[in-house]
Formats: C-alpha cells, structure tokens, sequence
C-alpha cells in the first residue's frame, strides 16, 4: 500500500488511526489513513493517488449517525471537517460540507430566515445531513436543499438541483453515486428573529428532556416503521434497559442505543440485532436501521 504520509508531507495525513475517538458514539476501530484536507485541491491530490493504488476510500462528516466497527476500517478515511465555511445571501444559505448543521441554524437565526429551525440540535455536518436526508420535528433536508455541488467518483465537479436527488425517508441518490458532497445551498424564507429563536429553543428543549444527551450515542438508531414509533415498540417489547457490555437500549427513549460504559462496537451492533429480532418476534415488524454501519 502506497505510504500517503511520505506522498503528501504537507497535508494533514495520519497511518493507523483509532476512529473511535471521532465518532458520537465512541466506538470504532482503526483505519489505515486519515485525511483532513485544507481544501479542495488537497482532496483531489489524495483521492486520485488513492484510485491509482486502489484504495478504498470513505469520506465521513461528523460521524454522528454511524457505527464503525472494531475491526475499523480500510484504506482511506476522509474527514471534511475544515470545510466549513457558511455563507447567506439573500435568501440562501451555502454551507460546505464540513460544516455544523447547528451553525447553519445559527447563521440562519442571524439573518433572520425561517425553515431549518428543527435542525437547532442536531449534531450532524451539512454533508451528513444532505446525504442521508436528514430530518425532525416534521421537518427535513428535502424541504429545504436548493442545490448540492459535488466532487465526483471521475474526480470533476458537478451540481444536483435539490429536485434531482431522489429524496425519500432517510435516503438521497447521494447514497448511490458515490460522489462526495462538498457543499449545499439551502433556500430559506424571511422571519422574524424573535419567531425563529423561540422554534429553535422550543426543539431544543423537548430534544434535551427526550434524548439521552448525557451518554455517547448514534442518535435515532431505527427509522420509523409505516403506521408505529420504533422507541415505543422496543418500550412494549421490555428492551427499555436491556444491556450487552457496556451498550444499552436508553432508559430515557428506547429508540436510542447509548455507551454507559466503554462500549465496543460488537456490543453496539449486538443490541441493534438483538431489539430487531425481539421486535421482530413480538409485533412482527422489521426494524431498519437509520444508523450506518460501517466495518462490521
């Protein structure tokens, strides 16, 4: 395998990293590289010798709504995390990939404009978010996405308008083309400041007495199932508690799955496998996840 670091001494390369410490849930293995590029051109530099050598490549935002396992992951592992910058004009807001999906509230409280305030809490990146369509409170990305400018897998730049990427529950064609998001132009419309930042304190409150916010956790980790509520089927199928090592079914919401005490990734994913297969034995519904699982 080509030696990245002794390729690229200027970038910001690292070999055998543990991914545990960089995602929500504080689980994860090690993987071969780590790239944090400065900019686009860093990106394509690395990436293209990475094709060259054949190397697996897997970009990730704030590794909020995933679960990496123990065996980590090969090849290359691709943090946008200085791909930051925010912008508002008018009524759009361009924010890169990078980017904190709360500072784009944040920016959008400012400008006073109104749409993305059930996003307040959420701790994704704005690359995560558009990728997986993310969504609470009766609001989601698909709403509101304008425009996503892309990075290729042939490595040249492209743009979806927001009607072109196939949005449905926790899904965009991004999870198929392979391209790497690099930024998103969300259309918004003009409020009243004191409106905005008393809907974003309003989801934040319900958020923070709803959710186990106290321990590392994937988020929501089932989608809804048509016609039920994940949480309160794992409620009436008495998981509420139920525990493997150091993971455990949340006794705050059932449909979180939390770390109470240095949780390996095996014991992660035993508690989703083992909530689906009693969920599934008692009502008979299949629980998906909305978690990724990466590396098991």
């Amino acid at each position: 395998m080509v030696n990245l670091k002794a390729k690229f001494p200027g970038y910001q390369i690292q070999e055998a990293v543990s991914l545990a410490e960089f995602t929500n849930t504080q689980v994860g293995g090690v993987a071969d590289w780590v790239f944090w590029p400065q900019d686009l051109t860093a990106l394509e530099d690395v990436l293209l010798v990475a094709q060259e050598n054949n190397m697996p490549v897997t970009v990730l935002g704030n590794a909020s709504n995933l679960v990496i396992g123990d065996a980590g992951l090969p090849g290359l592992v691709i943090f946008l995390t200085h791909f930051t910058e925010v912008k508002v004009n008018h009524q759009f807001i361009t924010a890169q990939a990078g980017s904190a999906l709360i500072a784009v509230t944040q920016a959008a409280l400012k400008a006073q404009l109104s749409g993305i305030e059930w996003a307040a809490g959420i701790p994704g990146s704005v690359g995560g978010a558009v990728y997986m369509n993310a969504g609470a409170y009766g609001g989601q990305v698909a709403e509101w996405l304008q425009s996503v400018t892309v990075l290729s897998p042939d490595l040249t730049i492209k743009t979806y308008q927001g009607i072109e990427l196939e949005f449905g529950y926790r899904h965009s064609l991004i999870q198929e083309t392979g391209d790497i998001i690099l930024d998103a132009t969300f259309k918004l419309t003009p409020g009243q400041y004191a409106e905005i930042e008393a809907k974003m304190e309003d989801y934040n409150t319900r958020r923070a007495a709803k959710q186990p916010l106290e321990y590392p956790s994937c988020g929501s980790t089932f989608k809804r199932p048509e016609g039920y509520y994940a949480g309160k089927l794992i409620m009436d199928a008495g998981l509420q508690g139920y525990t493997i090592g150091g993971a455990q079914v949340s006794k705050k919401h059932a449909g979180f799955i939390v770390n109470v005490n240095h949780a390996t990734a095996h014991e992660y994913i035993q508690v989703i496998r083992h909530v689906q297969d009693v969920v599934q034995a008692k009502f008979g519904v299949q629980l998906e996840t909305e978690v990724r699982i990466l590396g098991e």
